[in-house]
């Protein structure tokens, strides 16, 4: 799992070395698991035969995650009805302790290549399903994962500062909801809202995103925030 591990966030293929010190084992260690994990169809050799990338068996435990899921299942009719009635991009993200991970990923008529990817994963500190989230947890760990967060900027508007995303989580929990600008990528606005277990504890959260340049934020809480709301209300286990 260490040597699967070692592509993660890698932006090209590996090396066998690449991946041993990635993983953390030497390269002998490293080419035998590697031998053996192509022989099973978990790596393979890149198109250009320099390094290595996943094979496409690991599709197969993607499938299996989400299809067992009962959150998945549950909430993905909701969402694609609620993605007819916004006509903006409608996310499901799961609760990771310091992030949260894309599950169900529905597009609007804007698209690019990470937004439609299911896996991805942004900060809980600076993301609108992030701040949902973290509303509904107590004081004590909201703050434990926040220092423990590597808070670095995704845009000069990103908040960083403690004090600064504490606000903003006591203002989403009064609301209901997290709204925010320019916060992972310029120009969008997005807003969160929790998704809850049977004991009341946030598991995930729903996201509707849209363009700062089609909508003002009021324009956009208004048409948006009552059904996704509801959506939220839809899939949360009271």
């Amino acid at each position: 799992m260490q040597v699967l591990a070692a592509f993660h966030h890698a932006d090209a293929p590996l090396s066998l070395s690449e991946i041993a010190a990635r993983a953390g084992v030497d390269r002998s260690t490293a080419q035998r698991m590697v031998h053996t994990l192509r022989s099973m169809g978990y790596i393979r050799r890149s198109g250009d035969g320099r390094g290595f990338v996943p094979g496409i068996r690991l599709l197969d435990h993607t499938l299996d995650y989400l299809r067992l899921d009962p959150l998945v299942r549950r909430a993905t009719p909701v969402l694609q009805e609620l993605r007819k009635e916004v006509r903006e991009r409608v996310d499901l993200s799961l609760f990771d302790d310091l992030r949260v991970v894309y599950a169900v990923r529905l597009q609007s008529k804007r698209q690019t290549f990470y937004t439609t990817l299911v896996g991805h994963s942004v900060p809980s500190f600076c993301s609108s399903g992030g701040w949902a989230i973290l509303s509904r947890l107590p004081d004590d760990r909201v703050r434990d994962i926040l220092d423990r967060s590597d808070r670095r900027p995704f845009t000069p508007h990103t908040l960083t500062e403690i004090p600064e995303i504490l606000d903003k989580i006591a203002e989403t929990r009064a609301n209901g909801y997290a709204l925010t600008l320019n916060q992972i990528l310029l120009g969008e606005i997005a807003a969160g809202f929790p998704v809850l277990d049977a004991n009341g504890e946030p598991v995930a959260a729903i996201h509707v995103a849209g363009s700062l340049a089609e909508w003002t934020p009021e324009d956009f809480v208004n048409r948006n925030i009552p059904l996704a709301l509801e959506a939220a209300r839809a899939i949360s286990q009271y």
